[in-house]
């Protein structure tokens, strides 16, 4: 069979994708890696910036993104693709997976992004055993204990939030003298009585046997260093988008994303980028969202040019 459209991930920018296409009345396939569909959503302890659903959980919205594609008949396999060719100079779109083959006329990357490390000594080492990227996924495991949060950004201030609720204290290190999170988010995060800023402070190692014991920083700007007496570190700085699949197929930018204004269109006609991977100014659920829908119409335009 050769689909309409085949979409890779199924984040918001994927599920809303799918939703238009079905809507459109589009034969489409949705091809997700992973177990559950949301991307990096579903790992959010509250959204409170989604128009009109302020203080949905985040597994909740991702769950309703995937049943609103599901209740209007939307095709998803729980599969991971390897490799993306043409066929028929460049009309037929192939996807390969584990041991299968699917063909479109166009295609739709929603491949999403993955959590930057910071690349010190003990991180790898000991992520899960201390080292985290996702505050509302283990967070719970470090209630009424000392914690640090790396990064500055609106993801960073979140986890501090989420983590100050039950832990005794928690440890903001920014390598900078002021956050990039909205103002609003530093607002609530500078009332909690148990949140420490370390500004201009990177982390220079994660010591630990089987766990994780404390946090060596360093100030930026005099190079004094000290050590946290931590049980937790929880790295939010920035992701990396997941364009792997499609470095010799498309270009790039400096920073490893999809080529692509609003429509989604790229430099292959055919393909389009939706979602996080793409070069846009701001990447948060509700311009995933909007890529999505906007995507599929410029899907509409392609077909109707075959």
């Amino acid at each position: 069979m050769i689909y309409d459209v085949i979409i890779v991930g199924s984040g918001p920018a994927g599920l809303a994708a799918a939703i238009y296409a079905q809507r459109a009345r589009l034969s489409a396939l949705v091809l997700e890696k992973e177990y559950m569909s949301g991307g990096q959503v579903v790992n959010t302890y509250e959204v409170d910036n989604y128009p009109g659903l302020p203080g949905i959980g985040g597994f909740e919205l991702g769950m309703k993104f995937r049943e609103h594609a599901e209740k209007l008949g939307a095709q998803f396999v729980n599969i991971e693709v390897r490799h993306i060719a043409l066929e028929d100079e460049g009309r037929i779109k192939v996807v390969y997976t584990d041991g299968e083959e699917y063909r479109a006329r166009t295609l739709i990357l929603a491949m999403g992004a993955s959590y930057r490390h910071l690349g010190v000594p003990g991180e790898k080492e000991l992520t899960g055993m201390g080292v985290s990227y996702c505050a509302t996924c283990d967070g719970a495991f470090f209630k009424g204990r000392k914690v640090a949060v790396v990064g500055g950004g609106d993801v960073a201030v979140e986890d501090a939030l989420f983590l100050a609720r039950g832990c005794e204290r928690v440890y903001l290190i920014h390598r900078r003298d002021e956050l990039r999170a909205a103002g609003i988010l530093q607002e609530q995060l500078k009332k909690c009585e148990n949140v420490e800023f370390l500004w201009d402070t990177e982390v220079v190692s994660i010591p630990g046997e089987d766990h994780v014991e404390c946090v060596k920083i360093r100030n930026k700007k005099d190079g004094t260093e000290r050590v946290l007496d931590i049980d937790g570190v929880f790295i939010a700085v920035g992701t990396i988008p997941n364009t792997g699949i499609v470095t010799k197929l498309l270009h790039l930018d400096d920073n490893g994303c999809i080529v692509a204004s609003e429509d989604g269109v790229t430099e292959i006609p055919g393909i389009f980028a939706a979602g996080d991977l793409r070069t846009k100014q701001l990447r948060q659920i509700v311009t995933a969202v909007a890529d999505g829908a906007n995507v599929i119409t410029s899907v509409q335009t392609y077909l109707n040019t075959l």
